[in-house]
């Protein structure tokens, strides 16, 4: 096998990767090594390629970056039982310590010293990498490479949606990026009774009717609280998915839950968010989680029963597929607006 490797790398605390040689992982006796064929680009990546504040405090270059993927078993370490060479896979890319009270006590998604791939170790935008066998995830023959690549924001989506009991509620998701999107197939699945979507940008929203919002809103819109407030007998939605991690749209969304209703938040601010918290929330009585991961693994189960089931169909989300070595060409087309979810291609194929 190769001891050399493309990887995409966070070389220099600058905007901007660089596409550079590097060793292949070695592993250890419980790890497993991965022949990369897919992965997902996300806002973290966006976020980290552009080198802004949040990445400058949380980011250490040089870092091989990438977080979403799947690919082949090529190597077992000595310990490994579970996962055999040959084998599609998918992986859990927050790697949680094991032996904290969280991680003791059914929460290690949220583990105190969690590593993330991408993140703060070596990720998956390279041809190999090495995985812990308990975070490697099999893969159901039936899923697609290009699904199975954003396993990971798909279930991003689940564990928000699942989190916020959507069943028989109204439901507003301000901010449909990529896990915006996929949110909302998934809350129809976990039998929401209505969805109303909020963004920016005019072919985001269009995407969102295709995968079945009842309504969508630009947040420019003025009233738009109101308008909200109308459609649900003047009381406010049920519930709130917050995917953007945009101030004033989490300052809006909260504004659009009713009284005694449940929040869930997941977009990630780039800098501070001021909020008037007796108005927005204490005084309303909400409910408001804030969600990071997955659930390890309660959430990878529901997120491949919902795609093999067919009630979350990933194909008018996933608009670009791109080969690995056209990089600039995927974060380009993420930071006009014109992409939803971009896969990149390891093997040597794409789509227009």
């Amino acid at each position: 096998m190769a001891t050399m490797m493309q990887a995409l790398v966070k070389a220099r605390p600058e905007p901007g990767f660089v596409l550079e040689e590097r060793p292949v992982p070695r592993i250890g006796p419980t790890d497993v090594l991965i022949r990369v064929e897919k992965a997902g680009v996300c806002g973290t990546d966006q976020h980290i390629y552009g080198w802004d504040r949040w990445a400058q405090a949380r980011v250490h270059p040089p870092l091989i970056v990438g977080h979403e993927f799947m690919g082949r078993v090529v190597e077992l370490g000595a310990a490994v039982r579970s996962v055999a060479v040959g084998e599609r896979v998918s992986a859990e890319g927050h790697i949680a310590d094991g032996t904290c009270f969280l991680c003791r006590t059914g929460e290690a998604h949220v583990c105190e010293h969690v590593q993330i791939i991408g993140v703060d170790r070596d990720g998956a935008f390279a041809e190999y990498i090495a995985m812990p066998e308990y975070n490697v995830w099999k893969l159901d023959p039936a899923i697609p490479d290009e699904f199975a690549a954003v396993f990971d924001p798909l279930g991003n989506a689940v564990h928000t949606v699942m989190a916020a009991g959507v069943s028989s509620k109204s439901v507003a998701i301000t901010g449909v990026g990529s896990i915006g999107l996929m949110a909302i197939p998934v809350a129809r699945a976990a039998g929401a009774a209505a969805v109303y979507a909020i963004d920016v940008n005019p072919r985001k929203l269009e995407l969102a009717t295709r995968l079945g919002a009842d309504e969508t809103f630009l947040a420019t819109e003025p009233n738009l609280v109101d308008e909200i407030r109308r459609r649900t007998g003047g009381d406010g939605v049920d519930v709130l998915l917050e995917m953007s991690g945009s101030g004033s749209a989490i300052d809006a969304g909260l504004q659009m839950v009713r009284n005694g209703g449940r929040a869930a938040l997941l977009g990630i601010p780039s800098d501070d968010v001021r909020i008037n918290l007796a108005e927005r929330i204490i005084f309303k009585g909400l409910t408001v989680l804030g969600i990071n991961g997955r659930k390890m693994f309660e959430t990878w189960y529901q997120t491949q029963a919902l795609v093999k089931s067919g009630r979350v169909d990933l194909r008018p989300i996933i608009t670009h597929v791109v080969p690995f070595a056209e990089f600039d060409r995927a974060f380009a087309l993420m930071h006009s607006g014109e992409a939803a979810k971009i896969v990149l291609d390891l093997t040597g194929g794409s789509l227009p």
